[in-house]
């Protein structure tokens, strides 16, 4: 378990309570069910992250409109540095994305976890008669 800052987890539990309309869109539609688990609103270092998945060591930050300027996205450049130094991957998807590209969103959510995780933990498992067909097709 990642190390958190303790007085970190009242604002986790009213920031779930009140997720943004992004955040309520890609739980529900998409996280909630995925089959590795995130976590939401989840309390790592001296930060709440939107969105976390433990086994793939993989952060979600929706930014929305806010996180354009520029002291906001120095703030974000610094908690993303912060992050990647607990050897954690930061993702960070525009709210807009997840409003007009919601499948892509998902997709690149998907691969992201996919690319992390050891070849043993993979989803889905090719069968042997996939691994005959593709070294049958290249012969």
């Amino acid at each position: 378990m990642k190390a958190y800052n303790k007085e970190n987890i009242p604002l986790a539990k009213v920031l779930r309570k009140n997720m943004t309309p992004w955040e309520r869109k890609l739980w529900y539609d998409f996280l909630r069910n995925y089959p590795v688990r995130f976590q939401r609103q989840k309390a790592i270092g001296n930060y709440v992250a939107d969105f976390y998945c433990a086994k793939a060591r993989l952060v979600i930050e929706l930014d929305g409109g806010g996180h354009y300027t520029p002291e906001q996205a120095e703030k974000d450049e610094q908690r993303t540095y912060d992050l990647s130094a607990m050897d954690l991957t930061v993702a960070r998807i525009c709210n807009l994305d997840v409003d007009q590209n919601f499948c892509g969103v998902c997709e690149y959510v998907d691969r992201l976890v996919q690319n992390s995780l050891p070849q043993s933990a993979s989803l889905t498992a090719p069968s042997s008669e996939g691994a005959l067909d593709a070294s049958a097709s290249k012969e």
